[in-house]
């Protein structure tokens, strides 16, 4: 059952829009504090440590987003730029929403 997006401050409505997997969910749910964790841990001089954080915390993100079936953030501002086609939502759940409003 899809996640209703008429609650909550705009910028939260589409993330939730754009990460509706589970899978996609949890992983983000994971790997968005640790790339967070790592720019602290940066600034404490801890270089190595920082970088293992933060591969692994956006490893995570990019694989939910292969499941998810859709672009990361960051690669949409990039293919935009660029004039390049995106994916924002998956066709999958943009279809059960289009069903869900009619």
């Amino acid at each position: 059952m899809p996640i209703p997006y008429n609650h909550g401050p705009r910028w939260l409505r589409r993330w939730l829009e754009r990460h509706q997997h589970p899978v996609s969910f949890a992983l983000h749910v994971v790997g968005i504090p640790m790339t967070v964790v790592a720019v602290a841990v940066l600034l404490l001089g801890e270089f190595a440590w920082a970088a293992v954080l933060f591969v692994t915390g956006y490893g995570l993100q990019l694989v939910g987003h292969c499941i998810e079936g859709n672009d990361m953030g960051e690669w949409i501002l990039v293919k935009r730029l660029l004039g390049r086609p995106y994916v924002a939502v998956s066709p999958r759940w943009q279809t059960t929403q289009t069903e869900q409003s009619t």
